[in-house]
């Protein structure tokens, strides 16, 4: 079954992506806030849907390529607006390793499927513990000030940063993964 609630979930999250865009921009003091809660909603449907979609036995193709999809997206957009407000080095520099990892491990994780290896790329705990630093980071970051006291910033980009690195991790894990069929001399994938 295509339709089901855990595909709903998905859709729900790609459609909030021009949400948080909107909001991110409005003119209003509580701009910041609204979007946090919009990707924190995010960021639930992710887990929700992958446990509801495992507990009621209702992973599908469709669901399985729209769900790293909406992640990715939602995160990227994140990235880049955050940037875009704030166009600092410190910020720039874990924003562009993030979306560059995603795009290397979608791009590997495609060839090892093509190949028949997908299997040999599997979501590991680095890339769970990266993604968890990551969302956190994200949504302190967006807050962007001071909140109960606490210097939600200086804590998203220190959570950012580990994320980064987590990033690295477990792109070096995936690579290594996949080396050996990286590294086979012949492979022949249909195309000229």
């Amino acid at each position: 079954m295509v339709w089901n609630i855990p595909n709903a979930l998905t859709l729900l999250r790609i459609a909030l992506i021009p949400v948080f865009v909107v909001i991110f921009y409005l003119p209003v003091p509580w701009a910041r806030t609204v979007c946090a809660l919009v990707f924190t909603l995010a960021g639930l449907t992710d887990w929700l849907d992958g446990w509801l979609a495992r507990r009621w036995e209702q992973t599908s193709p469709l669901g399985a390529f729209l769900d790293p999809v909406a992640d990715k997206l939602m995160v990227a957009v994140a990235l880049v607006l955050l940037v875009q407000a704030d166009a600092t080095v410190w910020l720039a520099l874990p924003a562009a390793v993030i979306i560059g990892r995603e795009i290397t491990v979608s791009a590997l994780r495609e060839w090892m499927a093509e190949i028949g290896a997908r299997a040999q790329v599997a979501v590991s705990m680095a890339g769970k513990l990266k993604t968890t630093a990551q969302m956190v980071a994200i949504v302190l970051l967006v807050l962007g000030g001071p909140v109960l006291g606490l210097p939600v910033t200086g804590l998203g980009l220190v959570l950012l940063y580990i994320a980064a690195l987590l990033t690295l991790w477990s792109m070096v894990l995936y690579l290594r993964a996949a080396w050996p069929s990286l590294t086979r001399t012949s492979v022949d994938t249909g195309e000229d």
